[in-house]
């Protein structure tokens, strides 16, 4: 059985490298580095190092080398109850990468039972994610269901 560990502030680098992965393979053309990646190494880097705080990440190292070779990374947040979550405590699924190289070995499913096992311990009850059409039959496997509240998203021009 694949298990997978908690990644800390050490391994921020390597989740911006995967979280990177990600949005390439989700299609299109590949996204360009830059100081998004640095930002985003400086906010896992902070928040990481937090064992109480709401963000956390779960990681299989990579069997032939240094580096991560899958990732989850989610949060927790904080909302307003409604009859389907009474606590008000949700958590959001934001990066599940897994490297070309080592899919199909169930390095993203280990991440993600630790995720979710974390959430559990923390009394979240609700779990979201957008899914990609490779990744959900993975979700669904684990309990996820698609809802039936359509998403919709506002950019604020120049930002």
């Amino acid at each position: 059985m694949i298990e997978a560990r908690q990644g800390g502030p050490a391994d921020a680098p390597e989740l911006m490298r995967l979280r990177k992965v990600m949005i390439d393979s989700a299609g299109g053309e590949p996204a360009p580095a830059g100081e998004w990646q640095d930002a985003g190494i400086a906010i896992l880097g902070e928040r990481l190092g937090d064992p109480a705080g709401p963000l956390a990440a779960f990681v299989v190292d990579r069997p032939d080398g240094p580096g991560l070779a899958a990732c989850v990374v989610g949060a927790i947040d904080r909302r307003l109850p409604s009859p389907d979550n009474p606590g008000g405590l949700r958590g959001y699924v934001y990066n599940v990468a897994t490297d070309p190289g080592y899919r199909r070995r169930g390095y993203s499913r280990a991440c993600m039972t630790a995720l979710i096992a974390w959430y559990a311990r923390r009394g979240v009850d609700v779990i979201g994610l957008r899914a990609s059409p490779d990744g959900e039959p993975l979700y669904a496997s684990l309990g996820f269901r698609r809802t039936k509240d359509p998403a919709m998203r506002l950019v604020i021009p120049g930002r």
